[in-house]
């Protein structure tokens, strides 16, 4: 073997050695070491499954458990930590607010009905649940729903009023507004909305009253035709006028009279 075949078997030898180390030094490095996000702390919080409406009965089936951010997540939801077998307490509380899918569950949007019907359950301390009768005319025509706000209207229909006047022997009809942002508890006997539809055509609608409001409406209802009138949804928050700022109002700016549907003059009280 001549002197240049062993130079270049030994170079070829040595590449090949070169190689090998290299290759498995490559094999052996470390992983390379991605970032992990840190983990934000998280509690188990109750939550509606399914939508809950006005009046229902909370079933255990309508509850679930959801992983929440410990940060967000307030004192006033029931955590699982706290009150592992909360399903089951509340089950059989009513729901005094609608509940949305995916809601925390509050204690303040539940009562305990203890025997008493789901009216009385969600009323407020204090205020009174009565009914009158309504029509598609006094009632908006159907599109008053539970939880929306009403002015009442009383209609009447006077009888000579001015004997020895231009108008003796004519009636005269007196509107005036003798409650105001009213709310509605329930149309007929549904306390909420159903099957999605947008109108209730009801002969009967629940009010949420105050005690002297009661008084108010049940001698309204002996003296004439009480109408609803809707108010916008904006108005929920709007100050409520007492029946003494109502009788103010209507002693100072006088009573409209209507005959055949014209404004025929205006009464004012006399004092």
């Amino acid at each position: 073997m001549n002197t240049a075949r062993i130079v270049v078997l030994v170079i070829a030898l040595g590449a090949g050695g070169v190689a090998a180390y290299l290759a498995s030094g490559y094999q052996n490095a470390p992983a390379p070491v991605h970032p992990v996000a840190e983990k934000l702390p998280t509690v188990e919080v109750l939550i509606a499954k399914n939508d809950i409406q006005l009046g229902q009965a909370v079933k255990p089936d309508d509850l679930q458990w959801q992983s929440w951010p410990a940060a967000t997540a307030s004192n006033a939801f029931i955590r699982r930590d706290a009150r592992p077998d909360a399903q089951n307490q509340i089950a059989g509380a009513i729901a005094r607010v609608p509940l949305m899918q995916g809601e925390p569950i509050r204690e303040q949007k539940l009562v305990r009905a203890e025997g008493s019907g789901f009216m009385a359950a969600i009323l407020p301390s204090g205020m009174r649940a009565v009914s009158t009768e309504i029509s598609a005319e006094t009632g908006a025509g159907g599109f008053i729903l539970p939880n929306d706000r009403v002015d009442i209207v009383l209609t009447r229909r006077l009888k000579n009023p001015d004997a020895n006047g231009a108008l003796a022997g004519n009636d005269l009809i007196l509107s005036e507004v003798i409650l105001t942002n009213i709310r509605v508890l329930a149309i007929d006997q549904a306390p909420k909305e159903k099957d999605g539809q947008n109108a209730v055509l009801g002969k009967t609608v629940t009010l949420e009253l105050k005690p002297d409001q009661v008084a108010t409406l049940s001698a309204a209802r002996q003296g004439g035709t009480l109408q609803l009138a809707l108010r916008s949804i904006v108005d929920v928050n709007a100050t409520e006028l007492t029946a003494e700022d109502l009788a103010a109002k209507r002693s100072g700016g006088g009573v409209n009279v209507i005959r055949y549907g014209v404004q025929a003059r205006q009464l004012t009280s006399q004092k």
